[in-house]
C-alpha cells in the first residue's frame, strides 16, 4: 500500500530536478500512506513528474522501489494498491515467452511487464487486485489515470494554475504551488445530503474523482487547461448487474452456497499472500467473522485479530467478538476505550480524512486500525457483504415501501401529499408550543416531522428516489447554505445513471454498490487505515465474488425476512449460528449524546453565528435552530449537525494549514 502523487506541468519549461523536487513534496504530504522508502521521476521534455510513498508489503528490497519503469524503458508507473495474482500473471507471461528478466518479485515489476505483453485494457482485465495508478507512456506520450473496479483505492485530478495534478489524497495536491482551493458549494450540498461527497466530485472546484473501474488518458502534446476528456470504463458495476440477473445462477441452493464458499475462500487466500506480518478486524458478525474463519482454515497457526469495545453497551460489540476468536482460535487483542478515547480523535478529523467526512463510525475504524497496526502491517476487512448480500435492514423496508406507496392511486396521492404537506407546519407550531410544558420524555421529536416526510415520500414515483429520501441527512441542504446553492448531480439522482433491474430491492443494492461503498465505506477504511500506515485488504470485494453475487438469485440473498441468507449458510460450515445471530449493531458512537455533553465546547464555536456568517457557506438561521434542538434534547438532529460540524472542522484546519 501506497500513496501515489503527480503532476503535468502543461506551460513546460521547468528542469528536471524542479519537476522531482515538486513531485516529492506532494508525496511527502502524504508520508503516512507509506513511510518505508519515497521515490520521484520526471520527464522534463513533457513536463511530467511522479511523487511516491511506499508502505513495503511485497518484495521489501529496493527492487520493489517506486516510481518504476518497465524493462524495456516504454512505461513509468505509480501505484498504490496490490495485485494478488501476480505471481499466476508472472507464470502466464515466463510460459508465453513475454517475460523480461524480472529484477524482483514485487507486483509492479509484473504489471509493468503485463502492460507491455498485452497493452493496458487487457493487462487491467486480468488484474485481481486494488488498485490506482498513474502510467506514463513515453512513446506515446500518454498519461493513463487508472481506478481499481471497485473503487478500494482512491485517486484525485484535476486542473489547478495551467497544471494538471493528481493523487492518493487531496492533501498532495494541495502539496504544489500551483494549487488554488475553491470550494464546491455544490459539492458542499451532496456532502450535507450524504455525508460524504461522491465521485465525480471533490470538496473542491475543478479537483475530481476518477470513477471506480475507469481509465482517464491525457496526452501531453495537446494539454489545454480545464480540458476533461472521458473516463473509459474497463469494468462497470451496472453492466456486472444488469448481466447477473438477465443470466442468474441455475444450481441447486446446496451448488451455490458450495461455489460462494470457493470463491470468497479463493478471495481471502490471495489476500494472505504478503511479507509482513497480517491479521484481521472482528467485530464478531457475519462478515468479518467469516473473513477471519476463512484465514484461520487456511492457516497453519493462530490468525491475528482485533476488535474494540465501548463501555457503552449498545455500542460494544467486543464480547461478541472474543466469542468468535476463541472459537476459531485466533490470537485475539482487544482494547476497550472510553468515550475521552473515542472524542480525542474528533479534533484530528479533518487532517486524517483530507476532504469532509462525515460518517462518524470512522472514529472507532481509526481506533481499531491504530490498534491492529501496533501488531501487523496488513489486516483483512469484512466490508461489501451488506451491499452485495442484502444485510442492510433498509433495503426491504424501502422496497416494501415503495410497493404499497405504488400501489396507490397516482391522485388520492397527490391529494394526500398536497393535504398533509399543508398541514404540517402549523401542527409542528402546535407541538412545539406544547413541548415547552410537557417533560422531556413525553415529548421527543416533532410528530408532524414525520407527516411532512410522509408528504414528500408519496409524491415519490420511484423506489430510488424514495431510498434517496430515506437516507439523506438533509432532505433538501440547499436550505443550510448561503445563497441557496443548488447541490451537484450525483448517482442517486440521475435515474440515467441507475441499472435496468427487475427487482426493487436489487436497484437499492446496485446503488449502494455505486455511491454508498466506495464514496463512504471504503473512503473511511481506507483514510482510517492509511493514517496509521496500515494496509487493509477487503477480500468480499474481489471483483470475482462481486460478479458471482450479482448472479445468484434474490431467494439465495433474502430469506424469511433476513438478508445475507446464503452467507450465512458459508459462515455455519465454520462458525456456530448461536455466536453470530444477534440484532444487527453497526458500528458506531454515541456522537449525539458527545454533542450534549463532552462534545459541546468543541462543537460550540465551530457553529457560532458570526461565524457561520463571515465564512459564508452556511446560513446560520436553520444550522443554529437545529443546534438548539439538539441541546433541548426534544431532537435528535446529529445527522444533520455532523455534517456541518465535519465541514467546519475541515475549513478551519485549511485555514491553519
Amino acid at each position: 500500500m501506497c500513496g501515489i502523487a503527480g503532476f503535468i506541468d502543461a506551460s513546460g519549461g521547468r528542469g528536471e530536478d524542479d519537476l522531482r523536487r515538486l513531485a516529492r513534496g506532494m508525496a511527502d504530504r502524504i508520508r503516512h500512506r507509506g513511510p518505508d522508502d519515497g521515490g520521484e521521476w520526471a520527464d522534463a521534455g513533457a513536463g511530467v513528474a511522479f511523487g511516491f510513498r511506499r508502505l513495503a508489503i511485497q518484495d521489501l528490497s529496493p527492487a520493489g522501489h517506486q516510481p518504476m519503469e518497465s524493462a524495456s524503458g516504454r512505461y513509468v508507473v505509480s501505484f498504490n494498491g496490490e495485485v494478488y495474482n501476480f505471481g499466476d500473471i508472472r507464470r502466464e507471461l515466463e510460459r508465453d515467452g513475454l517475460a523480461p528478466r524480472f529484477r524482483g518479485h514485487s507486483d509492479t515489476e509484473v504489471m509493468l511487464a503485463a502492460f507491455e505483453a498485452w497493452g493496458l485494457q487487457e493487462a487491467l482485465r486480468r488484474f485481481v487486485g486494488m488498485f490506482a495508478l498513474a502510467l506514463w507512456d513515453r512513446r506515446e506520450r500518454l498519461l493513463h489515470l487508472v481506478r481499481d473496479r471497485v473503487g478500494i483505492k482512491p485517486l484525485y485530478y484535476g486542473w489547478s494554475g495551467g497544471t494538471l495534478l493528481w493523487g492518493s489524497e487531496l492533501e498532495a495536491l494541495r502539496g504544489h504551488p500551483a494549487f488554488r482551493g475553491e470550494v464546491d458549494r455544490g459539492a458542499l450540498g451532496l456532502l450535507l445530503r450524504h455525508g460524504y461527497v461522491p465521485a465525480p466530485h471533490s470538496i473542491y472546484r475543478g479537483i475530481r474523482k476518477l470513477p471506480p473501474g475507469t481509465v482517464l488518458t491525457f496526452a501531453a502534446g495537446a494539454l489545454r487547461d480545464g480540458q476533461w476528456p472521458e473516463p473509459v470504463p474497463y469494468w462497470s458495476a451496472r453492466a456486472v448487474a444488469e448481466a447477473g440477473e438477465a443470466d442468474p445462477f441455475a444450481g441447486t441452493d446446496e451448488e451455490a452456497v458450495d461455489r460462494l464458499d470457493a470463491a470468497i475462500r479463493d478471495a481471502v487466500g490471495l489476500r494472505m499472500i504478503a511479507d509482513v506480518p497480517l491479521g484481521a478486524f472482528l467485530s464478531g458478525g457475519v462478515d468479518s467473522s467469516l473473513v477471519a474463519a476463512m484465514m484461520q482454515a487456511g492457516s497453519s497457526r493462530p490468525v491475528r485479530t482485533f476488535s474494540i469495545g465501548f463501555r457503552e453497551a449498545a455500542f460494544d460489540e467486543a464480547p461478541h467478538a472474543r466469542a468468535v476468536a476463541r472459537h476459531l482460535g485466533t490470537d485475539h487483542t482487544e482494547l476497550y476505550v472510553s468515550a475521552g478515547d473515542a472524542m480525542q480523535v474528533i479534533p484530528r478529523l479533518p487532517s486524517l480524512f483530507s476532504e469532509p467526512f462525515a460518517d462518524s463510525s470512522q472514529i472507532p475504524t481509526f481506533l481499531v486500525s491504530e490498534l491492529a497496526r501496533r501488531h501487523v502491517t496488513v489486516s483483512l476487512s469484512g466490508d461489501g457483504g451488506d451491499e452485495l448480500f442484502a444485510g442492510y435492514t433498509r433495503y426491504p423496508r424501502v422496497a416494501g415501501l415503495s410497493e404499497r406507496i405504488g400501489a396507490v392511486p397516482r391522485p388520492l396521492r397527490a391529494g394526500a401529499a398536497a393535504a398533509m404537506a399543508a398541514a404540517a407546519p402549523g401542527g409542528r407550531a402546535l407541538w412545539s408550543g406544547m413541548s415547552a410544558v410537557v417533560p422531556a420524555r413525553w415529548s421527543r421529536g416533532n410528530p408532524w416531522d414525520k407527516v411532512a416526510k410522509l408528504a414528500e415520500l408519496l409524491r415519490t414515483e420511484h423506489g430510488e428516489t424514495l431510498y434517496r429520501r430515506m437516507i439523506s441527512h438533509w432532505d433538501d441542504p440547499s436550505l443550510a447554505l448561503c445563497g441557496r446553492h443548488a447541490e451537484s448531480s450525483s448517482v442517486l439522482a440521475t435515474r440515467a445513471d441507475w441499472a435496468s433491474l427487475r427487482s426493487p430491492l436489487q436497484r437499492l443494492m446496485y446503488l449502494d454498490t455505486v455511491s454508498y461503498l466506495p464514496d463512504d465505506i471504503l473512503v473511511k477504511v481506507d483514510r482510517a487505515s492509511m493514517a496509521v500506515s496500515l494496509e487493509a485488504r477487503v477480500p468480499l470485494l474481489d471483483h470475482r465474488v462481486v460478479e458471482l453475487a450479482w448472479r445468484l438469485p434474490l431467494r439465495l440473498k433474502v430469506r424469511g425476512g433476513q438478508g445475507k441468507w446464503i452467507l450465512r449458510q458459508v459462515l455455519d460450515r465454520y462458525v456456530p449460528r448461536a455466536l453470530i445471530e444477534r440484532p444487527k449493531m453497526g458500528f458506531g458512537v454515541p456522537v449525539g449524546e458527545w454533542l450534549r455533553g463532552p462534545l459541546r465546547d468543541w462543537a460550540e464555536p465551530l457553529l457560532d453565528e458570526r461565524r457561520l456568517r463571515d465564512e459564508g457557506f452556511f446560513d446560520p438561521a436553520p444550522v443554529r435552530a437545529r443546534w438548539r434542538e439538539h441541546l433541548s434534547g426534544r431532537f435528535n438532529r446529529e445527522s444533520h449537525l455532523w455534517g456541518v460540524l465535519m465541514f467546519q472542522a475541515w475549513l478551519a484546519e485549511q485555514g491553519a494549514a
